[in-house]
């Protein structure tokens, strides 16, 4: 089984233990009760889950467990040999639990208002000056052996007269479970310290172990599973964050149950069970809060979302009478499929679980696969109060020590809270031979590569972007490009390319150096020449990532052109914090390939050169960035994110020819949901000021043909485009623009034809400045406004798709044809 299959199988809710029993509560009419609490013999709890099921596990055996609800007489069950499955049905009681009644009103309304007003006070970031601690963490992918059948299916098939045949032995589950009982599918061990002071916790990372890598995968180690406080009024759970139950408004949101009183760490606790408001399940969390009834603190913690996956959040808390407070002790992340009736792919698509829903072909039946799991649990120790020890780099939020990939075997022993069992040490010992002999980590890296749009070749990373293109002016454009890696050299490289366009007949090339000025913040010295040719009036930002597609549609019908030749110098680095910036010296001669001539004075140019010093930088103030041996990174991308640049040219500098200012900004936001759906945001905007030729303003990105019928004018649709603006039809000198997207999740009409539907609107607003300058090409201003919405049905069928787009507004054409275009669109999806 491949790495990236293994690692579909992150998934359900219990670990392994020696002694395990499952059960559920139910009442006297046969529902369940949910977070009814069980206590065994030997003073162990659990809760049931929201549908009355429970996991009771042990090191060792106990006799009877004890399961109490709140207005139902309490019951205890004898454990009997061999039975796994306890079915416990409890009898209301009359005498309610009156001595929790706090006033007249809801108990468990009133208790949460007191959580809400003594937060600061319990909080341990709000009531303490600073704090550090150690963390050890495990996180498994695993699945319960004794779940899976042991039998080998037969998989049959009907012919043309109905008679049934053989078609193959199916033994995957067998096999499944033969690998299970033996290891586990994935596993990560991590030692942390985590320091807090002057409103900042950052988390440093001592020592790191995966299995099956030299090399950990630092984007699964710096994953957020879940919030680490829960006295957060946004608490998250997996990469979506919900309205926590004790937010300032939660009561809008949730409603409260009072269910028992529980002594936990020798304090009373009220167990207050909360459900959002909404019919939607997974539109909120639903759980159990244990408040201390002394100070109203939280004392431990479920939270929940049971949805098209099943997660859970537990977080549990340790008293420390000298500070008044609960501090963190152990948090566990649990997961496990949900009810579902599509595929879900969440992380970018490297985990996938199957629907279990039956399609008009055929019903889908459980496999082995089904049943795995993860969790991951944290245990704090080695805890410091007020210390005021000061924090290194505290705008990082994850900094992985330079050794902790390769601490010995006695650090972990050393930090581990029990040895691992055999089953542990043989996942080890079988996945990193797994990964040896499958040379998993240097396929993972020529993925990585691939993905980014480079193929490596030992020194060097070949450009597949550069391969091969098409536009209107240069026709084919055949080339080739590459960078060197780090086989190369870490510290210093070397990138270029050469094309040539089938139909101008025109060479084209590149060629740059860099040099490392600072590995910890990704500064790099950089220096090129470029004799290339450009989309007029196109705006790009300095800072923006490389996008990698086979291939890149909206230049195929692109015919207006200039010719550049540049020189430039830049730096390019990450040392401010939450930041990316690049500042750059350039020089570019400029001749526009189409009939244009710019009118300074009554000086008419043909062409011109242009010197100017730009500084690029993008912001983005939500997300998490993480420092690692070989670089700084964005650990998790958060929202919104700015980006701005701006541009001077330089006035009797390297000749020079204009004066002139230029002001580009992007605000851009997304937002996931757990189901699958998307909203995506963009606002970008530009300012030219000066002496500013038609080829360096703004067309706000057109994509449609000047055809007769809408099907001439059928081309692939662009990312961000107008995809019924014409080229050339629009020209400004200041613009903003705004888009707006939904994507719903993927609709099911046939068998393998499964669209997603996106809803797209944008619009744009514009003027030109000095229109005099501008002496040949005919354009239209934006001035009253611009407006478009459509439709996208993206992956019907193996990655294709089809659009269409209406215009409407001001600037709306008299024919009624004229204003709609259909696109095609294609995504590869790698499933990564």
């Amino acid at each position: 089984m491949k790495l990236f299959c293994l690692l579909t199988l992150f998934f359900t809710l219990s670990l392994q233990a020696q002694f395990q029993i499952n059960g559920i509560v139910n009442d006297s009419n046969n529902k369940p009760l949910p977070f009814a609490t069980i206590t065994t013999s030997d003073e162990h709890q659990t809760i049931t889950d929201v549908d009355g099921k429970f996991v009771l596990e042990s090191k060792k055996e106990f006799r009877f467990f004890i399961v109490s609800y709140i207005g139902f007489t309490p019951k205890v069950i004898s454990i009997t040999d061999n039975r796994k499955f306890y079915s416990i049905a409890l009898d209301g009681k009359t005498d309610d639990l009156k001595e929790v009644i706090v006033s007249n009103e809801n108990p468990a309304l009133n208790i949460l208002k007191r959580v809400i007003t003594n937060k600061n006070n319990n909080d341990p970031q709000k009531k303490l000056r600073s704090f550090d601690y150690k963390t050890y963490n495990k996180l498994i992918v695993t699945a319960n052996a004794d779940s899976i059948g042991r039998g080998i299916d037969s998989i049959f098939e009907y012919d043309k007269n109905f008679d049934k045949l053989l078609i193959k032995i199916d033994s995957s589950n067998y096999k499944f479970k033969e690998i299970i009982s033996k290891q586990h599918l994935f596993q990560t061990e991590k030692v942390s310290q985590y320091q807090f002071g002057e409103n900042r916790l950052k988390e440093t990372i001592l020592g790191s172990k995966m299995a099956g890598f030299k090399q950990p995968v630092y984007e699964i180690i710096a994953f957020n599973l879940q919030s680490i406080s829960v006295y957060d009024s946004k608490y998250e759970l997996f990469e979506t964050k919900y309205n926590s139950p004790i937010a300032n408004d939660a009561a809008k949101d949730y409603n409260y149950k009072l269910l028992d009183t529980v002594a936990i760490d020798g304090r009373e606790t009220y167990m207050i069970y909360f459900k959002n408001k909404k019919k939607i399940r997974a539109s909120g969390l639903e759980g159990v809060l244990y408040i201390d009834q002394e100070n109203f603190a939280i004392a431990k913690a479920v939270m929940r979302i049971k949805g098209v996956l099943d997660i859970s959040g537990i977080h549990e808390f340790k008293y420390i009478p000298e500070e008044k407070i609960w501090f963190p002790d152990i948090t566990t992340f649990k997961i496990v499929k949900g009810k579902n009736d599509d595929d879900i792919k969440i992380l970018g698509g490297t985990i996938q679980f199957d629907g279990d829903a039956e399609d008009f072909f055929e019903t889908r039946k459980k496999s082995a696969t089904d049943f795995s799991y993860l969790v991951s649990q944290s245990n704090n120790f080695d805890i410091h109060y007020n210390t005021n020890s000061s924090i290194k780099n505290p705008s990082l939020y994850i900094e992985i020590e330079e050794e902790a990939s390769k601490q010995p075997e006695s650090f972990w022993k050393e930090y581990r809270k029990e040895d691992l069992d055999l089953k542990s040490q043989k996942t080890y010992l079988l996945l990193d031979s797994l990964s040896i002999n499958k040379r998993i980590e240097s396929r993972l890296r020529f993925g990585r590569k691939i993905i980014n749009g480079y193929i490596p070749v030992g020194p060097i990373d070949f450009d597949l972007k550069k391969l091969v293109s098409y536009n209107n002016y240069e026709g084919f454009r055949l080339g080739l490009g590459g960078i060197t890696n780090d086989r190369f050299s870490k510290n210093f490289r070397i990138e270029g390319y050469s094309a040539y366009g089938t139909k101008d007949g025109a060479f084209k090339y590149n060629l740059g150096a860099g040099v490392q000025l600072g590995k910890t913040t990704n500064t790099w010295l950089n220096a090129s020449y470029t004799d290339d040719v450009r989309e007029i009036a196109s705006t790009t930002f300095a800072v923006d990532k490389r996008v990698f597609k086979l291939y890149d549609p909206r230049p195929i019908n692109i015919s207006t052109f200039y010719q550049y030749t540049s020189w430039k110098a830049n730096v390019q680095t990450r040392i401010i914090p939450k930041t990316e910036a690049i500042l750059e010296l350039s020089r570019t001669a400029v001749e526009p390939k189409f009939d244009y001539l710019f009118n300074l004075d009554g000086k008419l140019y043909s062409s011109y050169v242009m010197t100017t010093a730009m500084m690029s930088i993008m912001w983005a103030p939500f997300s998490n960035f993480m420092q690692t041996p070989t670089g700084r990174n964005e650990s998790e991308k958060r929202f919104p994110r700015f980006t701005f640049q701006y541009t001077q040219s330089l006035p009797n500098v390297l000749d020079n020819d204009f004066a002139f200012g230029k002001i580009d900004f992007k605000t851009e936001y997304e937002k996931n949901y757990l189901n699958g759906q998307k909203t995506s945001l963009l606002l970008q905007g530009g300012l030219a000021i000066g002496e500013v030729p038609i080829t360096h303003l703004y067309n706000t990105a057109p994509n449609n043909l000047t055809k007769e019928t809408i099907i001439q004018r059928i081309t692939f649709a662009g990312r961000n485009s107008f995809e019924t603006m014409y080229f050339n039809e629009f020209f400004s000198s200041e613009y903003v623009l705004f888009q707006i997207k939904h994507g719903f999740k993927r609709v099911q009409l046939f068998k393998k034809v499964n669209p997603l539907i996106v809803l797209v609107s944008r619009a744009a607003w514009g003027n030109m400045k000095n229109p005099e300058h501008h002496v040949g090409p005919e354009y239209k201003t934006l001035d009253k406004g611009y407006f478009e919405s459509g439709i996208e049905l993206n992956k019907i069928y193996k990655g294709f798709g089809l659009g269409g787009f209406y215009r409407y507004g001001p600037n709306q054409l008299s024919r009624f044809d004229d204003n709609i275009a259909v696109k095609l669109s294609y995504v590869l999806d790698l499933g990564l």
